[in-house]
């Protein structure tokens, strides 16, 4: 059953050439992941391609707030997935400056957020619905954040308002109900920071791209010490697991030596919002397989790309 999910894939993914199988069959599974460790192997896949918000297998459109010119930027994907400007409205942000750490400090937050809920009805202050972004995000909890509420929302049906907001972002009502009809809330991504920065190289993400199927093929093949070697020191899981509690687990995990079979699909890279541009958030749909466990669904990590090309996580959800 694993071969047959492994073939499928190969024979479904645009990413790779038709040497793949052939490839597949004379050198088998494991040789196919390892050509995968080397940044080489993907530099041919990212030429002519769109990365100026990030590396994307699965299309969403992007609402981009720079929260500096006070404006949110509808962007969203071609059939190539090349993103085009769709829309550009005026923006509301909060009172002040900065990013978001508490309840109260009327900043609007920085950071990579997904649309949550949509609230149909809410208080005429903030016009004819809202959207409720996913803040604060893993990383945000893990950094000790808090607060929550913060929405995409209009401007009061009646009445005048500060121009400005506690940390929401406001735009006109029009606007917002053109919003509501044009994007899929679920597939949806909004990024916020003070200042939008684009155009993250190629060779970044190639690097990126090897190092996680670095990851995945320790993985795969029970290497305990490289696959612990691309863990921060700092990291913390999702459930505040952190580093040495996190290997004490795996290495029990690992020490049953199982024959597991591990498939990434949909996988997604942005460049992470804020002061440190060599932060990344990775997003991808995983398959595991093993005698024991199986799982099905979506994974979150933040990655740090160091200066030797090698990746940290920082932590996973």
């Amino acid at each position: 059953m694993v071969k047959a999910l492994f073939v499928s894939l190969l024979l479904g993914t645009t990413l790779f050439s038709s040497d793949v199988i052939t490839l597949y069959k004379s050198g088998g599974k494991k040789l196919f992941d390892k050509q995968m460790n080397h940044p080489s192997y993907w530099a041919g896949s990212l030429f002519n391609k769109d990365l100026r918000f990030g590396y994307f297998e699965r299309a969403f459109s992007l609402l981009t707030c720079t929260k500096e010119k006070g404006v949110l930027e509808l962007y969203a994907p071609d059939a190539q997935k090349r993103f085009f400007l769709k829309k550009r409205y005026g923006a509301f942000t909060g009172k002040n400056a900065g990013d978001k750490y508490t309840e109260g400090d009327l900043k609007t937050p920085i950071g990579i957020y997904t649309l949550v809920e949509k609230k149909k009805r809410v208080d005429p202050f903030y016009g004819p619905m809202a959207f409720v972004t996913s803040y604060p995000n893993l990383y945000d909890r893990i950094r000790g954040k808090n607060g929550d509420g913060i929405w995409v929302h209009g401007v009061p049906l009646s009445g005048t308002r500060d121009p400005f907001t506690k940390g929401c972002i406001a735009i006109n009502n029009n606007d917002l109900v053109q919003l509501d009809q044009t994007i899929n809330p679920s597939n949806t991504l909004l990024i916020i920071d003070s200042s939008l920065k684009q155009g993250v190289s190629p060779a970044t993400y190639s690097a990126i791209l090897a190092g996680l199927y670095q990851w995945k093929y320790a993985w795969t093949y029970n290497d305990i010490e490289t696959y612990l070697s691309t863990y921060d020191s700092s990291f913390k899981r999702f459930d505040g697991m952190n580093f040495s509690q996190f290997k004490a687990y795996k290495e029990r995990i690992f020490s049953k030596e199982e024959e597991k079979s591990i498939i990434l699909d949909h996988l997604n890279i942005i460049p992470y919002p804020g002061e440190k541009r060599n932060l990344f958030w990775v997003t991808f749909n995983q398959l595991y397989l093993s005698d024991s466990h199986k799982f099905e669904g979506e994974k979150s990590l933040l990655i740090r790309l160091n200066a030797n090309q090698s990746i940290s996580i920082l932590t996973e959800e």
